[in-house]
């Protein structure tokens, strides 16, 4: 806990305080209805907007709470997974004290980002939850790299919300929209803004994903600009901000920890810490939506279990040739499903086999195949 934050003890009956409508917190009627079927009309919704590790800070229709889970939450959890993320909807039980409260039970999530945590630990770390948008963030310098956004895709996907692509830093890039031409192949179907947050322009294309109620999240690596974003956004310094190194453009972190951010036209952000390691975490419909052309270009393949490794007929090899497809992006699509199959290993032994089997024949099928001449 962070002792300097006296603001987290805010009384429930403060005569001051205005009440907040569940729907400007992001209620709906997906929550309602799993809120309905606890059946229990003395806890109290609230959403978790931010995380203190051992405690949460969580805001209802009348006021915030500091929370703590309740036993039984720590008893039955099995993962991180199961303990309360940013963003959750929590049911609560207010104390007597005043701005305390108990978490009882968290609801169901609507959607969820998460990857693997850094190092070689393999777990998930939920990054927030119940997000309607996710805001890819990438500078103009540097740090830009499309295979990473590729991978911020493949997360995002995954999480069930949807991706926007921003650009910061676009007043430092001479070649802006060569940039943004090269984000939006890779990108399919996924909007592309330039923006400098620092000079404030470009931020009126985001308005349209922050309606009174919606949650957004911001990631990318540190440095990007992120929490500077967040701040012209909810028009004064919510969040603190650091330059970057001059000798490399790498990133400090500043934000250390995931906390909600209500903007004053109604919208919700989240900051998240800046990430310099990105694992998916379960990303097969991730990697399916990120890599969709490849897909459709291996439709056409001779072979149906062709692996675009040189085999006659090849439509994905053909692509690379005549500039369709470059082949750094199917070779990172290589490295991001192999990287699900050795989560699929570790996890669940049934899929290890299964991936045991499936190598198996293709290495037989190899032994058989018959040699064709040189052209």
């Amino acid at each position: 806990m962070r002792p300097e934050k006296k603001e987290l003890t805010v009384h429930v009956n403060d005569p001051h305080r205005r009440d907040l409508r569940l729907n400007d917190l992001g209620w709906n009627s997906f929550f309602e209805n799993q809120f309905a079927n606890l059946g229990q009309a003395a806890l109290v919704p609230a959403r978790v907007i931010e995380d203190f590790k051992h405690c949460y800070l969580v805001r209802a229709a009348i006021g915030e709470y500091l929370a703590e889970i309740a036993g039984k939450i720590r008893y039955e959890a099995e993962n991180r997974d199961d303990f309360p993320a940013v963003g959750d909807w929590v049911a609560i039980t207010p104390r007597p004290e005043g701005g305390r409260a108990r978490i009882e039970c968290i609801s169901p999530r609507r959607t969820k980002l998460s990857r693997k945590v850094a190092g070689r630990e393999l777990s998930q770390q939920i990054v927030a939850t119940n997000i309607d948008t996710v805001f890819v963030v990438s500078s103009l310098n540097r740090e830009f790299n499309v295979r990473r956004i590729e991978r911020y895709l493949t997360v995002v996907w995954e999480s069930g919300a949807r991706p926007v692509v921003l650009l910061n830093k676009a007043d430092l890039c001479e070649n802006a929209a060569g940039l943004v031409a090269d984000v939006e192949r890779i990108a399919l179907g996924v909007p592309a803004h330039l923006l400098s947050a620092l000079e404030g322009t470009g931020l009126e294309a985001m308005q349209k994903y922050l309606a009174r109620g919606k949650t957004a999240a911001f990631v990318g690596s540190s440095g990007v600009g992120k929490s500077t974003i967040i701040n012209a956004l909810a028009g004064g310094k919510s969040l603190r901000v650091q330059p970057v190194r001059e000798g490399d453009d790498r990133g400090r972190h500043t934000t250390t920890s995931r906390q909600m951010i209500f903007l004053p036209g109604g919208g919700i952000v989240i900051d998240t810490p800046g990430m310099r390691e990105l694992h998916p975490w379960d990303s097969e419909e991730g990697v399916a939506r990120t890599f969709e052309d490849i897909a459709l270009l291996a439709k056409h393949c001779k072979f149906r279990n062709c692996g675009h490794r040189g085999e006659p007929g090849c439509e994905v090899e053909t692509a690379i040739v005549d500039g369709r497809l470059e082949r750094e992006r199917l070779e990172n699509h290589r490295k991001l499903e192999a990287e699900q199959r050795f989560q699929e290993r570790k996890i669940d032994p049934r899929a290890a086999r299964q991936d045991k089997e499936r190598w198996k024949k293709i290495h037989k099928a190899m032994r058989n195949k018959p040699s064709f001449p040189a052209e």
